[in-house]
This record gives structure tokens, sequence and C-alpha cells, in this order.
């Protein structure tokens, strides 16, 4: 299944269009290689998405074609999510 309809059914993101706009961005990696919005995904692969400041990591369960809300759940397991630390700009003293 491509990895944009899966994210899309799975409901991890809620558009196909916003998956695939996230996958252009290389904000999306399946097994730690970044992933293209046609990448193939198989139950098994662990998808890391950055979401804004928070990369969600999940692992896939199962592929369906079409899920109500009670059984996308099931098609992922979330693993971990952490939250990345804003970066500060290092300033330089000049004291001369």
């Amino acid at each position: 299944m491509r990895l944009d309809k899966f994210l899309k059914v799975s409901r991890l993101i809620k558009r196909r269009t916003l998956a695939k706009e996230v996958a252009v961005q290389g904000r999306i990696t399946i097994n730690d290689k970044v992933a293209k919005a046609s990448s193939a995904v198989k139950a098994g692969d662990e998808l890391a998405i950055r979401f804004g400041q928070k990369i969600v990591t999940a692992r896939v369960e199962q592929l369906q074609e079409n899920a109500r809300k009670e059984d996308a759940a099931k098609m992922f397991t979330i693993l971990k999510e952490e939250r990345l630390e804003k970066i500060e700009p290092e300033f330089i003293d000049d004291e001369d």
C-alpha cells in the first residue's frame, strides 16, 4: 500500500494530500530511510513522522483498503513520541 494512503486510512494524518505534502518535505521515514508519498508500506515497517516539534514513531500492524474509525487504530502501534528541543541560536561575544 502507498504511504500516503496508509496514513489517511489509518488516520495518522487526516487527508491524503496533507500526507503527500509531509512526505515531499522529507518529514517521514520508513525503517530509517526518507520516504516518498508513493513508497510501499508493509506490516512490520516502522514509520517516523515529524509533526512540528514532535516526532511520532509507529509500527505498521496491518493494512486495510478502508477502515472505520474503530478499526483504524488497529492498523498501527505508537512506539514513542518525542519532543524536539528548540535550538536557540548561539550568540558570539566580542569581548576584545
